[in-house]
């Protein structure tokens, strides 16, 4: 099977662009989609974060609750993203019209639409990205971190990065708004280039 769109990474802007993603599928032009997330990594800098200056969290939160309950609320919200766990990302190849991804135990994936969100480490553990590196620019250079380059999130056409691997500050909101705006990027290609924002709506209440 080829997805419409894998997303690679589950820390917080990788699972902020699968919630906004399900959301949308519910509209016509994305309902068909097939798409996953692969949370990649074991860690993420979220697990040693408390939480007291994050705009619509309550102060005190851990970040080990923050990603356990956002990944809850994507599998229970969402069931049209497929979660992929336990599975880790060694290389991407570049196809036409498609990507091709695969774990060192030599499982394969293929995705006309690539999200990367695994954070700003270095070396990068992707094999096939090297030419895409560049030291952050948002950073100190002591921490010898790095991003891809980009514009807007694009990488090349059909391979997307958020998060710090975009260039942003390692900053909750910042992370979450810059997976949140690759979602509605895609959401509006899908739609034919037709922007594209979704809100969730309480069915209770009349629309205005």
């Amino acid at each position: 099977m080829v997805y419409d769109l894998l997303i690679v990474g589950g820390g917080v802007s990788g699972l902020s662009c699968a919630l906004v993603i399900g959301s949308g599928m519910k509209k016509p032009f994305a309902k068909d989609k097939k798409v996953a997330i692969i949370p990649h990594q074991r860690a993420s800098s979220l697990q040693d974060a408390i939480f007291n200056n994050a705009y619509g969290i309550a102060p005190g939160t851990l970040g080990t609750t923050l990603m356990t309950n956002s990944m809850e609320q994507l599998a229970s919200l969402y069931p049209e993203v497929d979660i992929l766990p336990t599975k880790k990302i060694h290389q991407i190849e570049f196809l036409p019209n498609k990507y091709r991804l695969s774990t060192l135990l030599e499982e394969m994936f293929e995705a006309r639409i690539v999200v990367l969100a695994i954070g700003a480490g270095n070396p990068i553990s992707i094999q096939g990205l090297e030419a895409f590196v560049r030291p952050h620019g948002k950073t100190p250079e002591e921490k010898n971190r790095i991003q891809l380059r980009n514009h807007d999130h694009m990488v090349r056409e059909g391979l997307y990065v958020c998060g710090t691997l975009a260039g942003h500050r390692s900053q909750l909101a910042i992370a979450s708004g810059s997976g949140a705006s690759v979602a509605t990027d895609i959401l509006t290609l899908w739609n034919h280039g037709k922007h594209v924002q979704v809100h969730d709506r309480d069915p209770n209440k009349p629309k205005h």
